[in-house]
């Protein structure tokens, strides 16, 4: 086995889980409006209740909190089965299969990423994303061989 390909699945799983930390310092820190403007949306997007349905009433800081624990979960699930695949080291096939499918999930992550946030997010899903093509071309050069 190309000792590259666990090289880059133990790095990609570093990035991933240094993304989820620093990804969850957000829940932590309040950053203060900077003007009235601000200070009205903020206030609206932690009062105002929409009425989605079947009893659901949540606030837009709600479905905000709820989609930013589900990217850091994503970010820790993706880093514990890189570790577990480092530790188990199953047959070619099996890995090279559940790396495509991440490839393909922070891939597409990181295309919405460019799309509708900022530059951190950006980054470290560009970085998670690059991470786990590299095995993938290693994949393709060890079957070359």
């Amino acid at each position: 086995m190309n000792k590259r390909i666990y090289t880059w699945l133990w790095v990609a799983a570093i990035v991933q889980y240094l993304t989820a930390v620093f990804h969850s310092t957000g829940f932590f820190i309040q950053v203060p409006p900077a003007n009235d403007t601000e200070a009205q949306l903020v206030k609206l997007m932690s009062t105002y209740r929409m009425d989605l349905g079947a009893g659901y009433h949540p606030t837009m800081d709600n479905l905000f909190l709820s989609m930013s624990v589900s990217f850091t979960l994503l970010c820790i699930f993706g880093g514990v089965l890189n570790n577990y695949l480092l530790k188990r080291k199953p047959e070619i096939s099996l890995l090279k299969g559940i790396v495509v499918i991440q490839t393909i999930i922070f891939g597409i992550d990181f295309i919405i990423m460019v799309f509708f946030t900022f530059l951190i997010p950006i980054i470290f899903t560009g970085l998670i994303f690059i991470t786990l093509l590299l095995p993938l071309l290693s994949f393709r050069r060890s079957t070359n061989n």
